[in-house]
């Protein structure tokens, strides 16, 4: 018996990576991969930024890739995470120092499955001015609710801008609340949603809604956004289609 136990343990430590997909379910550990890709894709991220989905079989835990740029991530980079955002069996293997923008938001938001967070371009700008960003149109309508703006410097001084413990992801979390869009001054964005697709759908949009809203001010005259009640119902029927959408984007990073 103590012999096969070294056996399997020598087993698991040649396997490296791969080994993990013994912990990460497959379905789950090929969404993931697919979704860090089709963020590349769409430019909402580059060789910086994460996605990460709760796990279904444990809400306290959740997956997301061990650090490498998204576009590069495949189903065996995919690692599992602790409520306290600590790696389950790292493996040797490189974890993102934000990891605890998903641990915190999912301890915090019970019904939020997936977590994106980018240095999406267009919507930077609006973290360092007064503009709110509001919904530009119906598959933006998320955006209808707010979204606020967390500033590092408010509860920590002076940092390096990065939401490298609990304590700064608490903070993020809380100025998100119920929304699906938490803008972070001088950094970037996250967005979360009731499921990866949607999140990745959300993600996307918010890229592209901020893009929308600096050519409508070049227009002149004020913006009429969608207003709460038109962006709830939009939304609805965005949760409904989105699967066309993810196909889509599936297709094209298919490799």
């Amino acid at each position: 018996m103590q012999g096969t136990r070294v056996f399997l343990g020598a087993l698991l430590l040649a396997l490296g990576p791969q080994a993990a997909l013994a912990q990460v379910p497959p379905a789950v550990a090929e969404n993931l991969a697919v979704a860090s890709r089709i963020l590349a894709d769409q430019n909402v991220v580059d060789a910086f930024g994460h996605v990460s989905m709760r796990s279904p079989d444990n809400p306290k835990h959740f997956f997301m890739p061990r650090s490498l740029a998204p576009a590069l991530t495949g189903p065996a980079d995919i690692m599992e995470f602790d409520e306290n955002s600590n790696a389950v069996d790292a493996q040797g293997r490189a974890v993102f120092l934000e990891r605890f923008i998903h641990g915190e938001i999912y301890r915090r938001r019970p019904d939020v499955v997936a977590v994106v967070h980018s240095h999406s371009p267009a919507v930077i700008p609006f973290g360092v001015v007064k503009t709110p960003m509001g919904a530009m149109f119906h598959n933006a309508a998320f955006l209808a609710k707010g979204a606020p703006v967390f500033d590092i410097a408010e509860k920590f001084g002076t940092t390096n801008m990065l939401v490298a413990n609990q304590a700064i992801g608490a903070a993020l979390a809380e100025k998100l609340g119920d929304k699906s869009v938490a803008l972070m001054r001088g950094h970037g964005v996250a967005v979360v949603g009731p499921s990866l697709e949607l999140a990745v759908f959300r993600a996307v949009y918010t890229e592209v809604d901020a893009r929308l809203q600096t050519q409508a001010v070049t227009l002149g005259g004020p913006i009429q956004f969608l207003s709460p009640e038109e962006g709830e119902q939009a939304d609805k029927v965005n949760a409904q289609i989105v699967a066309r959408a993810w196909d889509l984007w599936k297709r094209r990073v298919a490799k």
